[in-house]
């Protein structure tokens, strides 16, 4: 049975499927990646600028191929779709317009004689692992700095998004890019843990589970390869006693509940001052009301499927487990009837620290919302977590706003705010939220050779 399929996720119906590559394949990719280095490299950095403009380009000419695509391999309602696919865009044409002020030369002020200078280069040919819930936003984030610095790239994508990958690996040919610089490759985990062990591969980004990022962190540590990981999230959302309500709800519900809660930085716990928890937990409920499941490819419909029956199952038994243990459920909390990996808009309160849904990450449509009755036991609750990606603070008292904010153990703070993913910012987390940024200049130096030249 083929690894890579395409499984419509409202009607579990496999639609198309995919062999995975021989080791004889895998590594004739390799081979042309390696090869492609050695010229990609010495390519003048407007050219390499150009494809990557290109390929921003092809997204806006695509993307309603693109943004049906997604919906059919994921479930992403299709409004939601179409906006990845302009992000996406938007992080190629970054790199390719900023590319000769990103990659120019730093200038270092020494305190002896001559001069000296830092130049920014590539390393090699990478991999990458990336997953299905942003399928297009987190290949554009890993490949077009790097791309732009002039390594290679062999791209291992979701087993459930084939029909992405390919489209993706399309767009990059199309955009005239050499052979070897960008390829799909449907590979095995066998076949990818070989790719790090030999030494043409110089470094492997993951985005993925705390599991997986384990073992790809320990295969890169054995082969002394650079690895970035960007891994789960367990975001607190905190609202205090001065904020805006009405505001904290218009962020808290969508971020929690786009792309059917199936997001990194979803904002999963709701943190929340005893002084507003009333006003706050009714608005809330009241506006997750609007969210109600529908068909994915309606332009009106923001609650689509979760992207697996399994992945609905294993919320569902989150969910379960916290009502079984005395959670307090405000809404939703039950499989529907009917085909597909439907889960509905759930609010749970009252979990505790005995529960599944206090630690593990809850990767669906579940919002948890907790009483503090202090900015400090908000912070507190807010550590209290194994993951550190990011963070939302609601209130109108800019002093509270700054101290909170440097009180979070996380990679990413927004004042009143959700954290939106901008082409110019970097990304990434602490803890088990994993090691690294992407995006920005700091996406950029993560696989660059950061070169001392010194001239006397």
């Amino acid at each position: 049975m083929s690894k890579y399929a395409s499984t419509d996720p409202t009607t579990g119906t496999v639609v198309a499927k995919f062999e995975t590559e021989s080791d004889e394949q895998v590594m004739a990719s390799l081979s042309a990646a390696d090869a492609a280095y050695r010229t990609w490299r010495t390519t003048e950095v407007a050219e390499r600028a150009s494809v990557l403009q290109r390929v921003a380009d092809l997204h806006r000419e695509r993307e309603t191929e693109l943004a049906e695509l997604m919906t059919l391999e994921m479930g992403k309602p299709i409004a939601q779709a179409r906006g990845e696919v302009k992000l996406s865009a938007s992080i190629f044409e970054y790199y390719a317009t900023k590319g000769q002020d990103l990659l120019a030369d730093e200038e270092l002020d020494i305190a002896g004689s001559g001069r000296a200078l830092v130049r920014t280069a590539p390393i090699g040919a990478l991999v990458g692992v990336m997953p299905w819930n942003f399928p297009y936003y987190q290949v554009a984030r890993f490949v077009a700095p790097n791309l732009l610095l002039g390594n290679t790239i062999l791209l291992k994508h979701a087993s459930n998004c084939p029909q992405q990958a390919l489209a993706i690996e399309a767009m990059l040919r199309d955009a005239g890019s050499p052979e070897g610089v960008y390829r799909n490759i449907f590979a095995s985990s066998d076949q990818i843990a070989d790719l790090i062990a030999d030494p043409r591969i110089q470094g492997v980004s993951l985005t993925g589970s705390e599991r997986a990022g384990s073992i790809i962190g320990q295969l890169a540590g054995k082969h002394m390869k650079k690895a970035v990981l960007e891994l789960g999230g367990s975001d607190p959302f905190i609202v205090l006693a001065g904020a805006d309500l009405g505001d904290a709800v218009a962020a808290a519900v969508p971020g929690r509940f786009g792309n059917a809660g199936q997001a990194c930085t979803s904002s999963k716990r709701m943190i929340v001052d005893a002084s507003v928890w009333d006003e706050f937990l009714d608005g809330f409920v009241s506006a997750a009301q609007s969210w109600s499941m529908g068909d994915p490819t309606d332009p009106a419909t923001r609650l689509g499927p979760m992207s697996s029956v399994g992945g609905r199952d294993e919320i569902a038994e989150q969910v379960a487990d916290a009502v079984s243990k005395g959670a307090t459920v405000h809404l939703g909390g039950s499989v529907p009837d009917g085909d597909g990996a439907y889960y509905p808009a759930t609010v749970l309160s009252g979990v505790t620290p005995d529960m599944r849904a206090y630690r593990e990450e809850l990767f669906g449509p579940v919002a948890v919302l907790h009483k503090v009755d202090s900015t400090d036991a908000a912070i507190d609750l807010a550590n209290d977590s194994p993951f550190g990606l990011g963070s939302a603070v609601f209130t109108t008292d800019d002093t509270e706003a700054a101290y909170v904010a440097d009180r979070l153990d996380v990679g990413m703070v927004g004042i009143n705010t959700t954290i939106k993913s901008a082409p110019d910012m970097p990304f990434g987390g602490v803890k088990t939220s994993g090691i690294g940024r992407e995006l920005g200049r700091f996406g950029l130096d993560e696989f660059a050779n950061k070169k001392l030249v010194r001239t006397l």
